[in-house]
């Protein structure tokens, strides 16, 4: 028989995770009880008011196709969103709306990358964006923004990083996984760059309303209008909204490549669903209290178990400033432990200790350990205890 894979998806890595949580999800139907601290979305059910949205649109009968880009009422809800919320000044050409801010940035590759074009993804990275590249056709180019710079990259880093053959680097402020902000200053710095050299800038803005004590958001594409031509902002309501399962993203930019990404979904995806588009008109147009709520309660269980994490032995963790991810360096406690990698102490936690957590080299940074606070306090505590104490057991002194 003939070869039945195609050889871009032979290069694929699976999410880690999903994996893990699919793993813990085994487990607690064996009846043993897994706290998960794996998954990156809210626990909170979406708001009550889109809710309602959703189901008075399918009672109207609005259940039908709609244009490949998105509802012209929806796209009106983003432009006015990036205006009220962001200054930026869109028209409804230069916005795609998509089956998730993940399929979004799946088409935005597809649409920029031709075959050893190259992207330059900052570490610790979001574990899609590789493969994303890497099924386009294009070369990650890795650069490491170290515990020491915050898990952020330096213009020179950036400037170094770039051949003839880059085409963008992406920033991801709030980060996944690590919860950091780019400062505008430091965006100013990046962008020059960017602009110097040439090259396109994917901002991935997904965790835009989770920021906590005092700091703010700041788009790169709010710079000037030269830096806003070169910058595709890409985001959703998935995180801002609690509404993951919906699949709603949007990418703003360049008319031409909005234009080619409209194209290739029409052959895709026809269009994202309908019923959640309308959905999200009401999450951008109505009561925003819901947001603000949800961010309260993710800072407060930031401030309640931040320092109960970095008090554990071998733990080094530098606290976020949005998302709702912790990220510490655990490598002394997984040496101090007895194991040989992060993935076996963060597989020892899974089926010892009960808790999931995902392994930081699928974000390529193998000293971490990803841990999501988006989850009640009662069993933020119990998973932090349990890991204290599995530390604590296992201890040597050698």
């Amino acid at each position: 028989m003939k070869q039945l894979l195609a050889k871009r998806v032979k290069t694929l890595t699976p999410s880690s995770t999903l994996a893990i949580t699919a793993k813990a999800k085994e487990l607690k139907e064996q009846g043993i009880d897994v706290i998960g601290l794996g998954a990156g979305e809210p626990d909170f059910n979406t708001p009550e008011n889109i809710l309602n949205a959703a189901k008075a649109s399918m009672d109207a009968g609005l259940t039908k196709y709609t244009p490949a880009g998105g509802l012209p009422v929806l796209k009106k809800a983003i432009i006015d969103k990036l205006q009220r919320d962001n200054g930026l000044t869109y028209q409804a050409n230069e916005i795609l709306v998509g089956v998730g801010a993940k399929h979004v940035l799946y088409t935005l590759f597809q649409v920029i990358l031709d075959e050893g074009d190259e992207v330059i993804i900052p570490i610790p990275y979001w574990v899609s964006y590789p493969e994303q590249v890497k099924l386009a056709g294009g070369v990650p180019v890795y650069v490491e923004g170290t515990a020491d710079q915050g898990y952020k990259i330096t213009p020179s880093q950036l400037r170094d990083a770039i051949t003839n053959k880059t085409k963008a680097v992406i920033i991801n402020s709030p980060s996944n996984p690590s919860g950091m902000i780019y400062s505008k200053e430091e965006l100013a710095e990046l962008a020059k760059v960017a602009e110097e050299k040439d090259i396109l800038i994917v901002s991935d803005e997904i965790y835009e309303k989770l920021v906590y004590n005092g700091v703010e958001h700041f788009s790169i594409a709010q710079l000037s209008d030269a830096i806003k031509a070169r910058t595709i902002v890409v985001n959703g309501v998935a995180k801002s909204h609690s509404m993951t399962g919906w699949r709603i993203g949007y990418a703003a930019g360049d008319k031409d490549i909005i234009n080619a990404m409209t194209d290739l979904a029409s052959h895709s995806t026809s269009n994202a669903t309908t019923t959640a588009q309308y959905a999200t008109v009401e999450a951008y147009n109505g009561s925003q209290e819901t947001v603000e709520m949800m961010r309260q309660a993710f800072e407060s269980r930031l401030e309640a178990i931040f320092p109960k994490l970095a008090a554990i032995p071998g733990f080094k963790v530098l606290k976020p400033q949005g998302a709702f991810y912790l990220l510490p360096d655990v490598s002394e406690a997984a040496a101090k432990t007895g194991y040989a990698s992060v993935d076996d102490f963060a597989n020892a936690l899974l089926t010892e200790a009960n808790v999931a957590v995902i392994p930081g080299s699928g974000f390529g940074a193998p000293a971490t350990m990803r841990l999501s606070y988006a989850t009640s306090l009662e069993l933020l505590e119990e998973a932090v205890n349990r890991i204290e104490t599995f530390v604590k057991t296992k201890w040597q002194d050698k």
